[in-house]
């Protein structure tokens, strides 16, 4: 695994505040409690990057990571279990909507589902979301390394068949923050769209 350097920028609240500089943009979306800053600090191997929180939801707004100088990992706001009003919760499914369809720099789409249960109906709506993109679009499991192989291999033949009915046909990786499982394969998945060093 290449070695990384990564930094945090800034949290977007807004379209207007969304980098200008045209550098390639990774996002990472899913649920609140899925252990998105988690896989986040494991990708860039280092422990308090991305904040994580007992509390799911923490993430309030697009926080933007530039590593090694040449692309962003975008972390988008968690969905699902954050107490925040209705109105809010909207304003930021509409920014997250436009966003996967219209953001110019945005590469690739690397979506967190939880492995120890199958995709819930909010996983199933970005799936069903991103079928319409041309943005290329992968799965990875987290927290892998709280089931056995078989569990592992039974939950990724959940998440195909939920694809397979959506009509989609995407790279699904089990994770494990813990272990690192899974991160050399994302790693390679995510140089491929954004360019080697």
């Amino acid at each position: 695994m290449p070695h990384t350097e990564a930094e945090f920028i800034k949290g977007v609240v807004d379209w207007a505040g969304l980098p200008r500089d045209g550098r390639p943009e990774v996002a990472f979306i899913g649920r609140s409690n899925v252990g998105k800053s988690s896989l986040l600090n494991a990708l860039v191997r280092r422990k308090n990057l991305a904040r994580t929180s007992k509390k799911p939801g923490k993430t309030r707004e697009f926080n933007y990571y530039l590593i090694d100088n040449r692309f962003y990992f975008v972390d988008l706001p968690g969905f699902g279990f954050a107490k925040v009003p209705k109105s809010q919760r909207d304003r930021w499914a509409q920014l997250i909507e436009r966003y996967l369809n219209d953001r110019l720099p945005l590469r690739a789409v690397i979506h967190l589902v939880d492995s120890r249960h199958p995709p819930m109906e909010q996983d199933e709506d970005v799936m069903a979301f991103m079928r319409g993109g041309d943005v290329p679009y992968l799965i990875a499991l987290t927290k892998a390394d709280k089931l056995s192989n078989n569990q592992q291999a039974q939950s990724a033949a959940q998440t195909d068949e939920a694809l397979v009915q959506m009509g989609l046909e995407v790279p699904v990786v089990p994770t494990s923050a813990h272990t690192g499982q899974g991160v050399r394969e994302l790693w390679q998945w995510i140089q491929s769209l954004v360019g080697e060093k």
